[in-house]
């Protein structure tokens, strides 16, 4: 998940996604870190943030009261959230519901989550050039969680040869599960692209807490296939 369809030399080159312009974000991935192996990926994902001291629900909504602006945003980010029913916990707590990959004119692919992390045996497979997004509902309970994020980095023949990483935002707890679609992209095609691949997904907040990490592999096929 997260290729772009460009061919370059037998492989193939992510190009730059930019996001929003409101946002002002740009994606440019370096040739050196399109080359990481997987156990290099991994090192690099372990740089922890430090960031201050946590407060729960209430100690936060409490917290600058007397700053207006502060307080009608913090009103608008929690909704209809009755502070009292969420409780006093610290640490927010994120459940990934639903993962589910889209593409014009088929079903949906729903895909099972496991429970350990790990998957055995190919996780789903993708027709080569086709347009495709990924769509997850999450719910978010205890406390707010900020910065959450998905990354999913893409291996083939133990060489990186796509990374992803998506902001979605801060989320205050709610009984109904959030829903967030990916942008759309396309398959690579061709020879060098069909294949087997490894990759790893991750739902990571500020503080690089994971409330899922899977790590899967997968296809990219002249053709779907037969069960999906």
């Amino acid at each position: 998940m997260g290729f772009e369809d460009k061919e370059k030399s037998g492989g193939y080159e992510e190009s730059g996604d930019e996001k929003d312009k409101n946002e002002n974000v740009k994606r440019n991935e370096s040739e050196a870190s399109l080359c990481e192996t997987e156990d290099e990926g991994e090192d690099a994902e372990g740089n922890k943030i430090e960031l201050g001291p946590q407060y729960t629900l209430k100690e936060q909504f409490e917290k600058d009261k007397d700053d207006e602006s502060l307080r009608k945003w913090k009103e608008q980010l929690l909704g209809n959230v009755d502070i009292n029913d969420v409780g006093e916990s610290l640490e927010p707590d994120v459940k990934i519901v639903s993962l589910s990959i889209l593409s014009p004119g088929r079903s949906d692919i729903v895909l099972p989550i496991p429970q350990s992390g790990k998957l055995e045996g190919r996780w789903f497979t993708l027709k080569e050039g086709s347009r495709y997004s990924l769509r997850f509902s999450f719910q978010v309970s205890h406390n707010i969680v900020a910065g959450l994020k998905y990354t999913n980095n893409v291996w083939k023949t133990g060489v990186k040869v796509d990374s992803t990483k998506e902001m979605l935002g801060t989320f205050s707890p709610q009984a109904e599960p959030y829903t967030y679609e990916m942008p759309e992209e396309t398959t690579p095609s061709g020879y060098f692209a069909r294949g087997s691949y490894s990759a790893k997904s991750k739902f990571l907040d500020d503080d690089n807490k994971a409330y899922l990490d899977i790590s899967y592999s997968f296809d990219i096929r002249k053709d779907w296939a037969n069960t999906q």
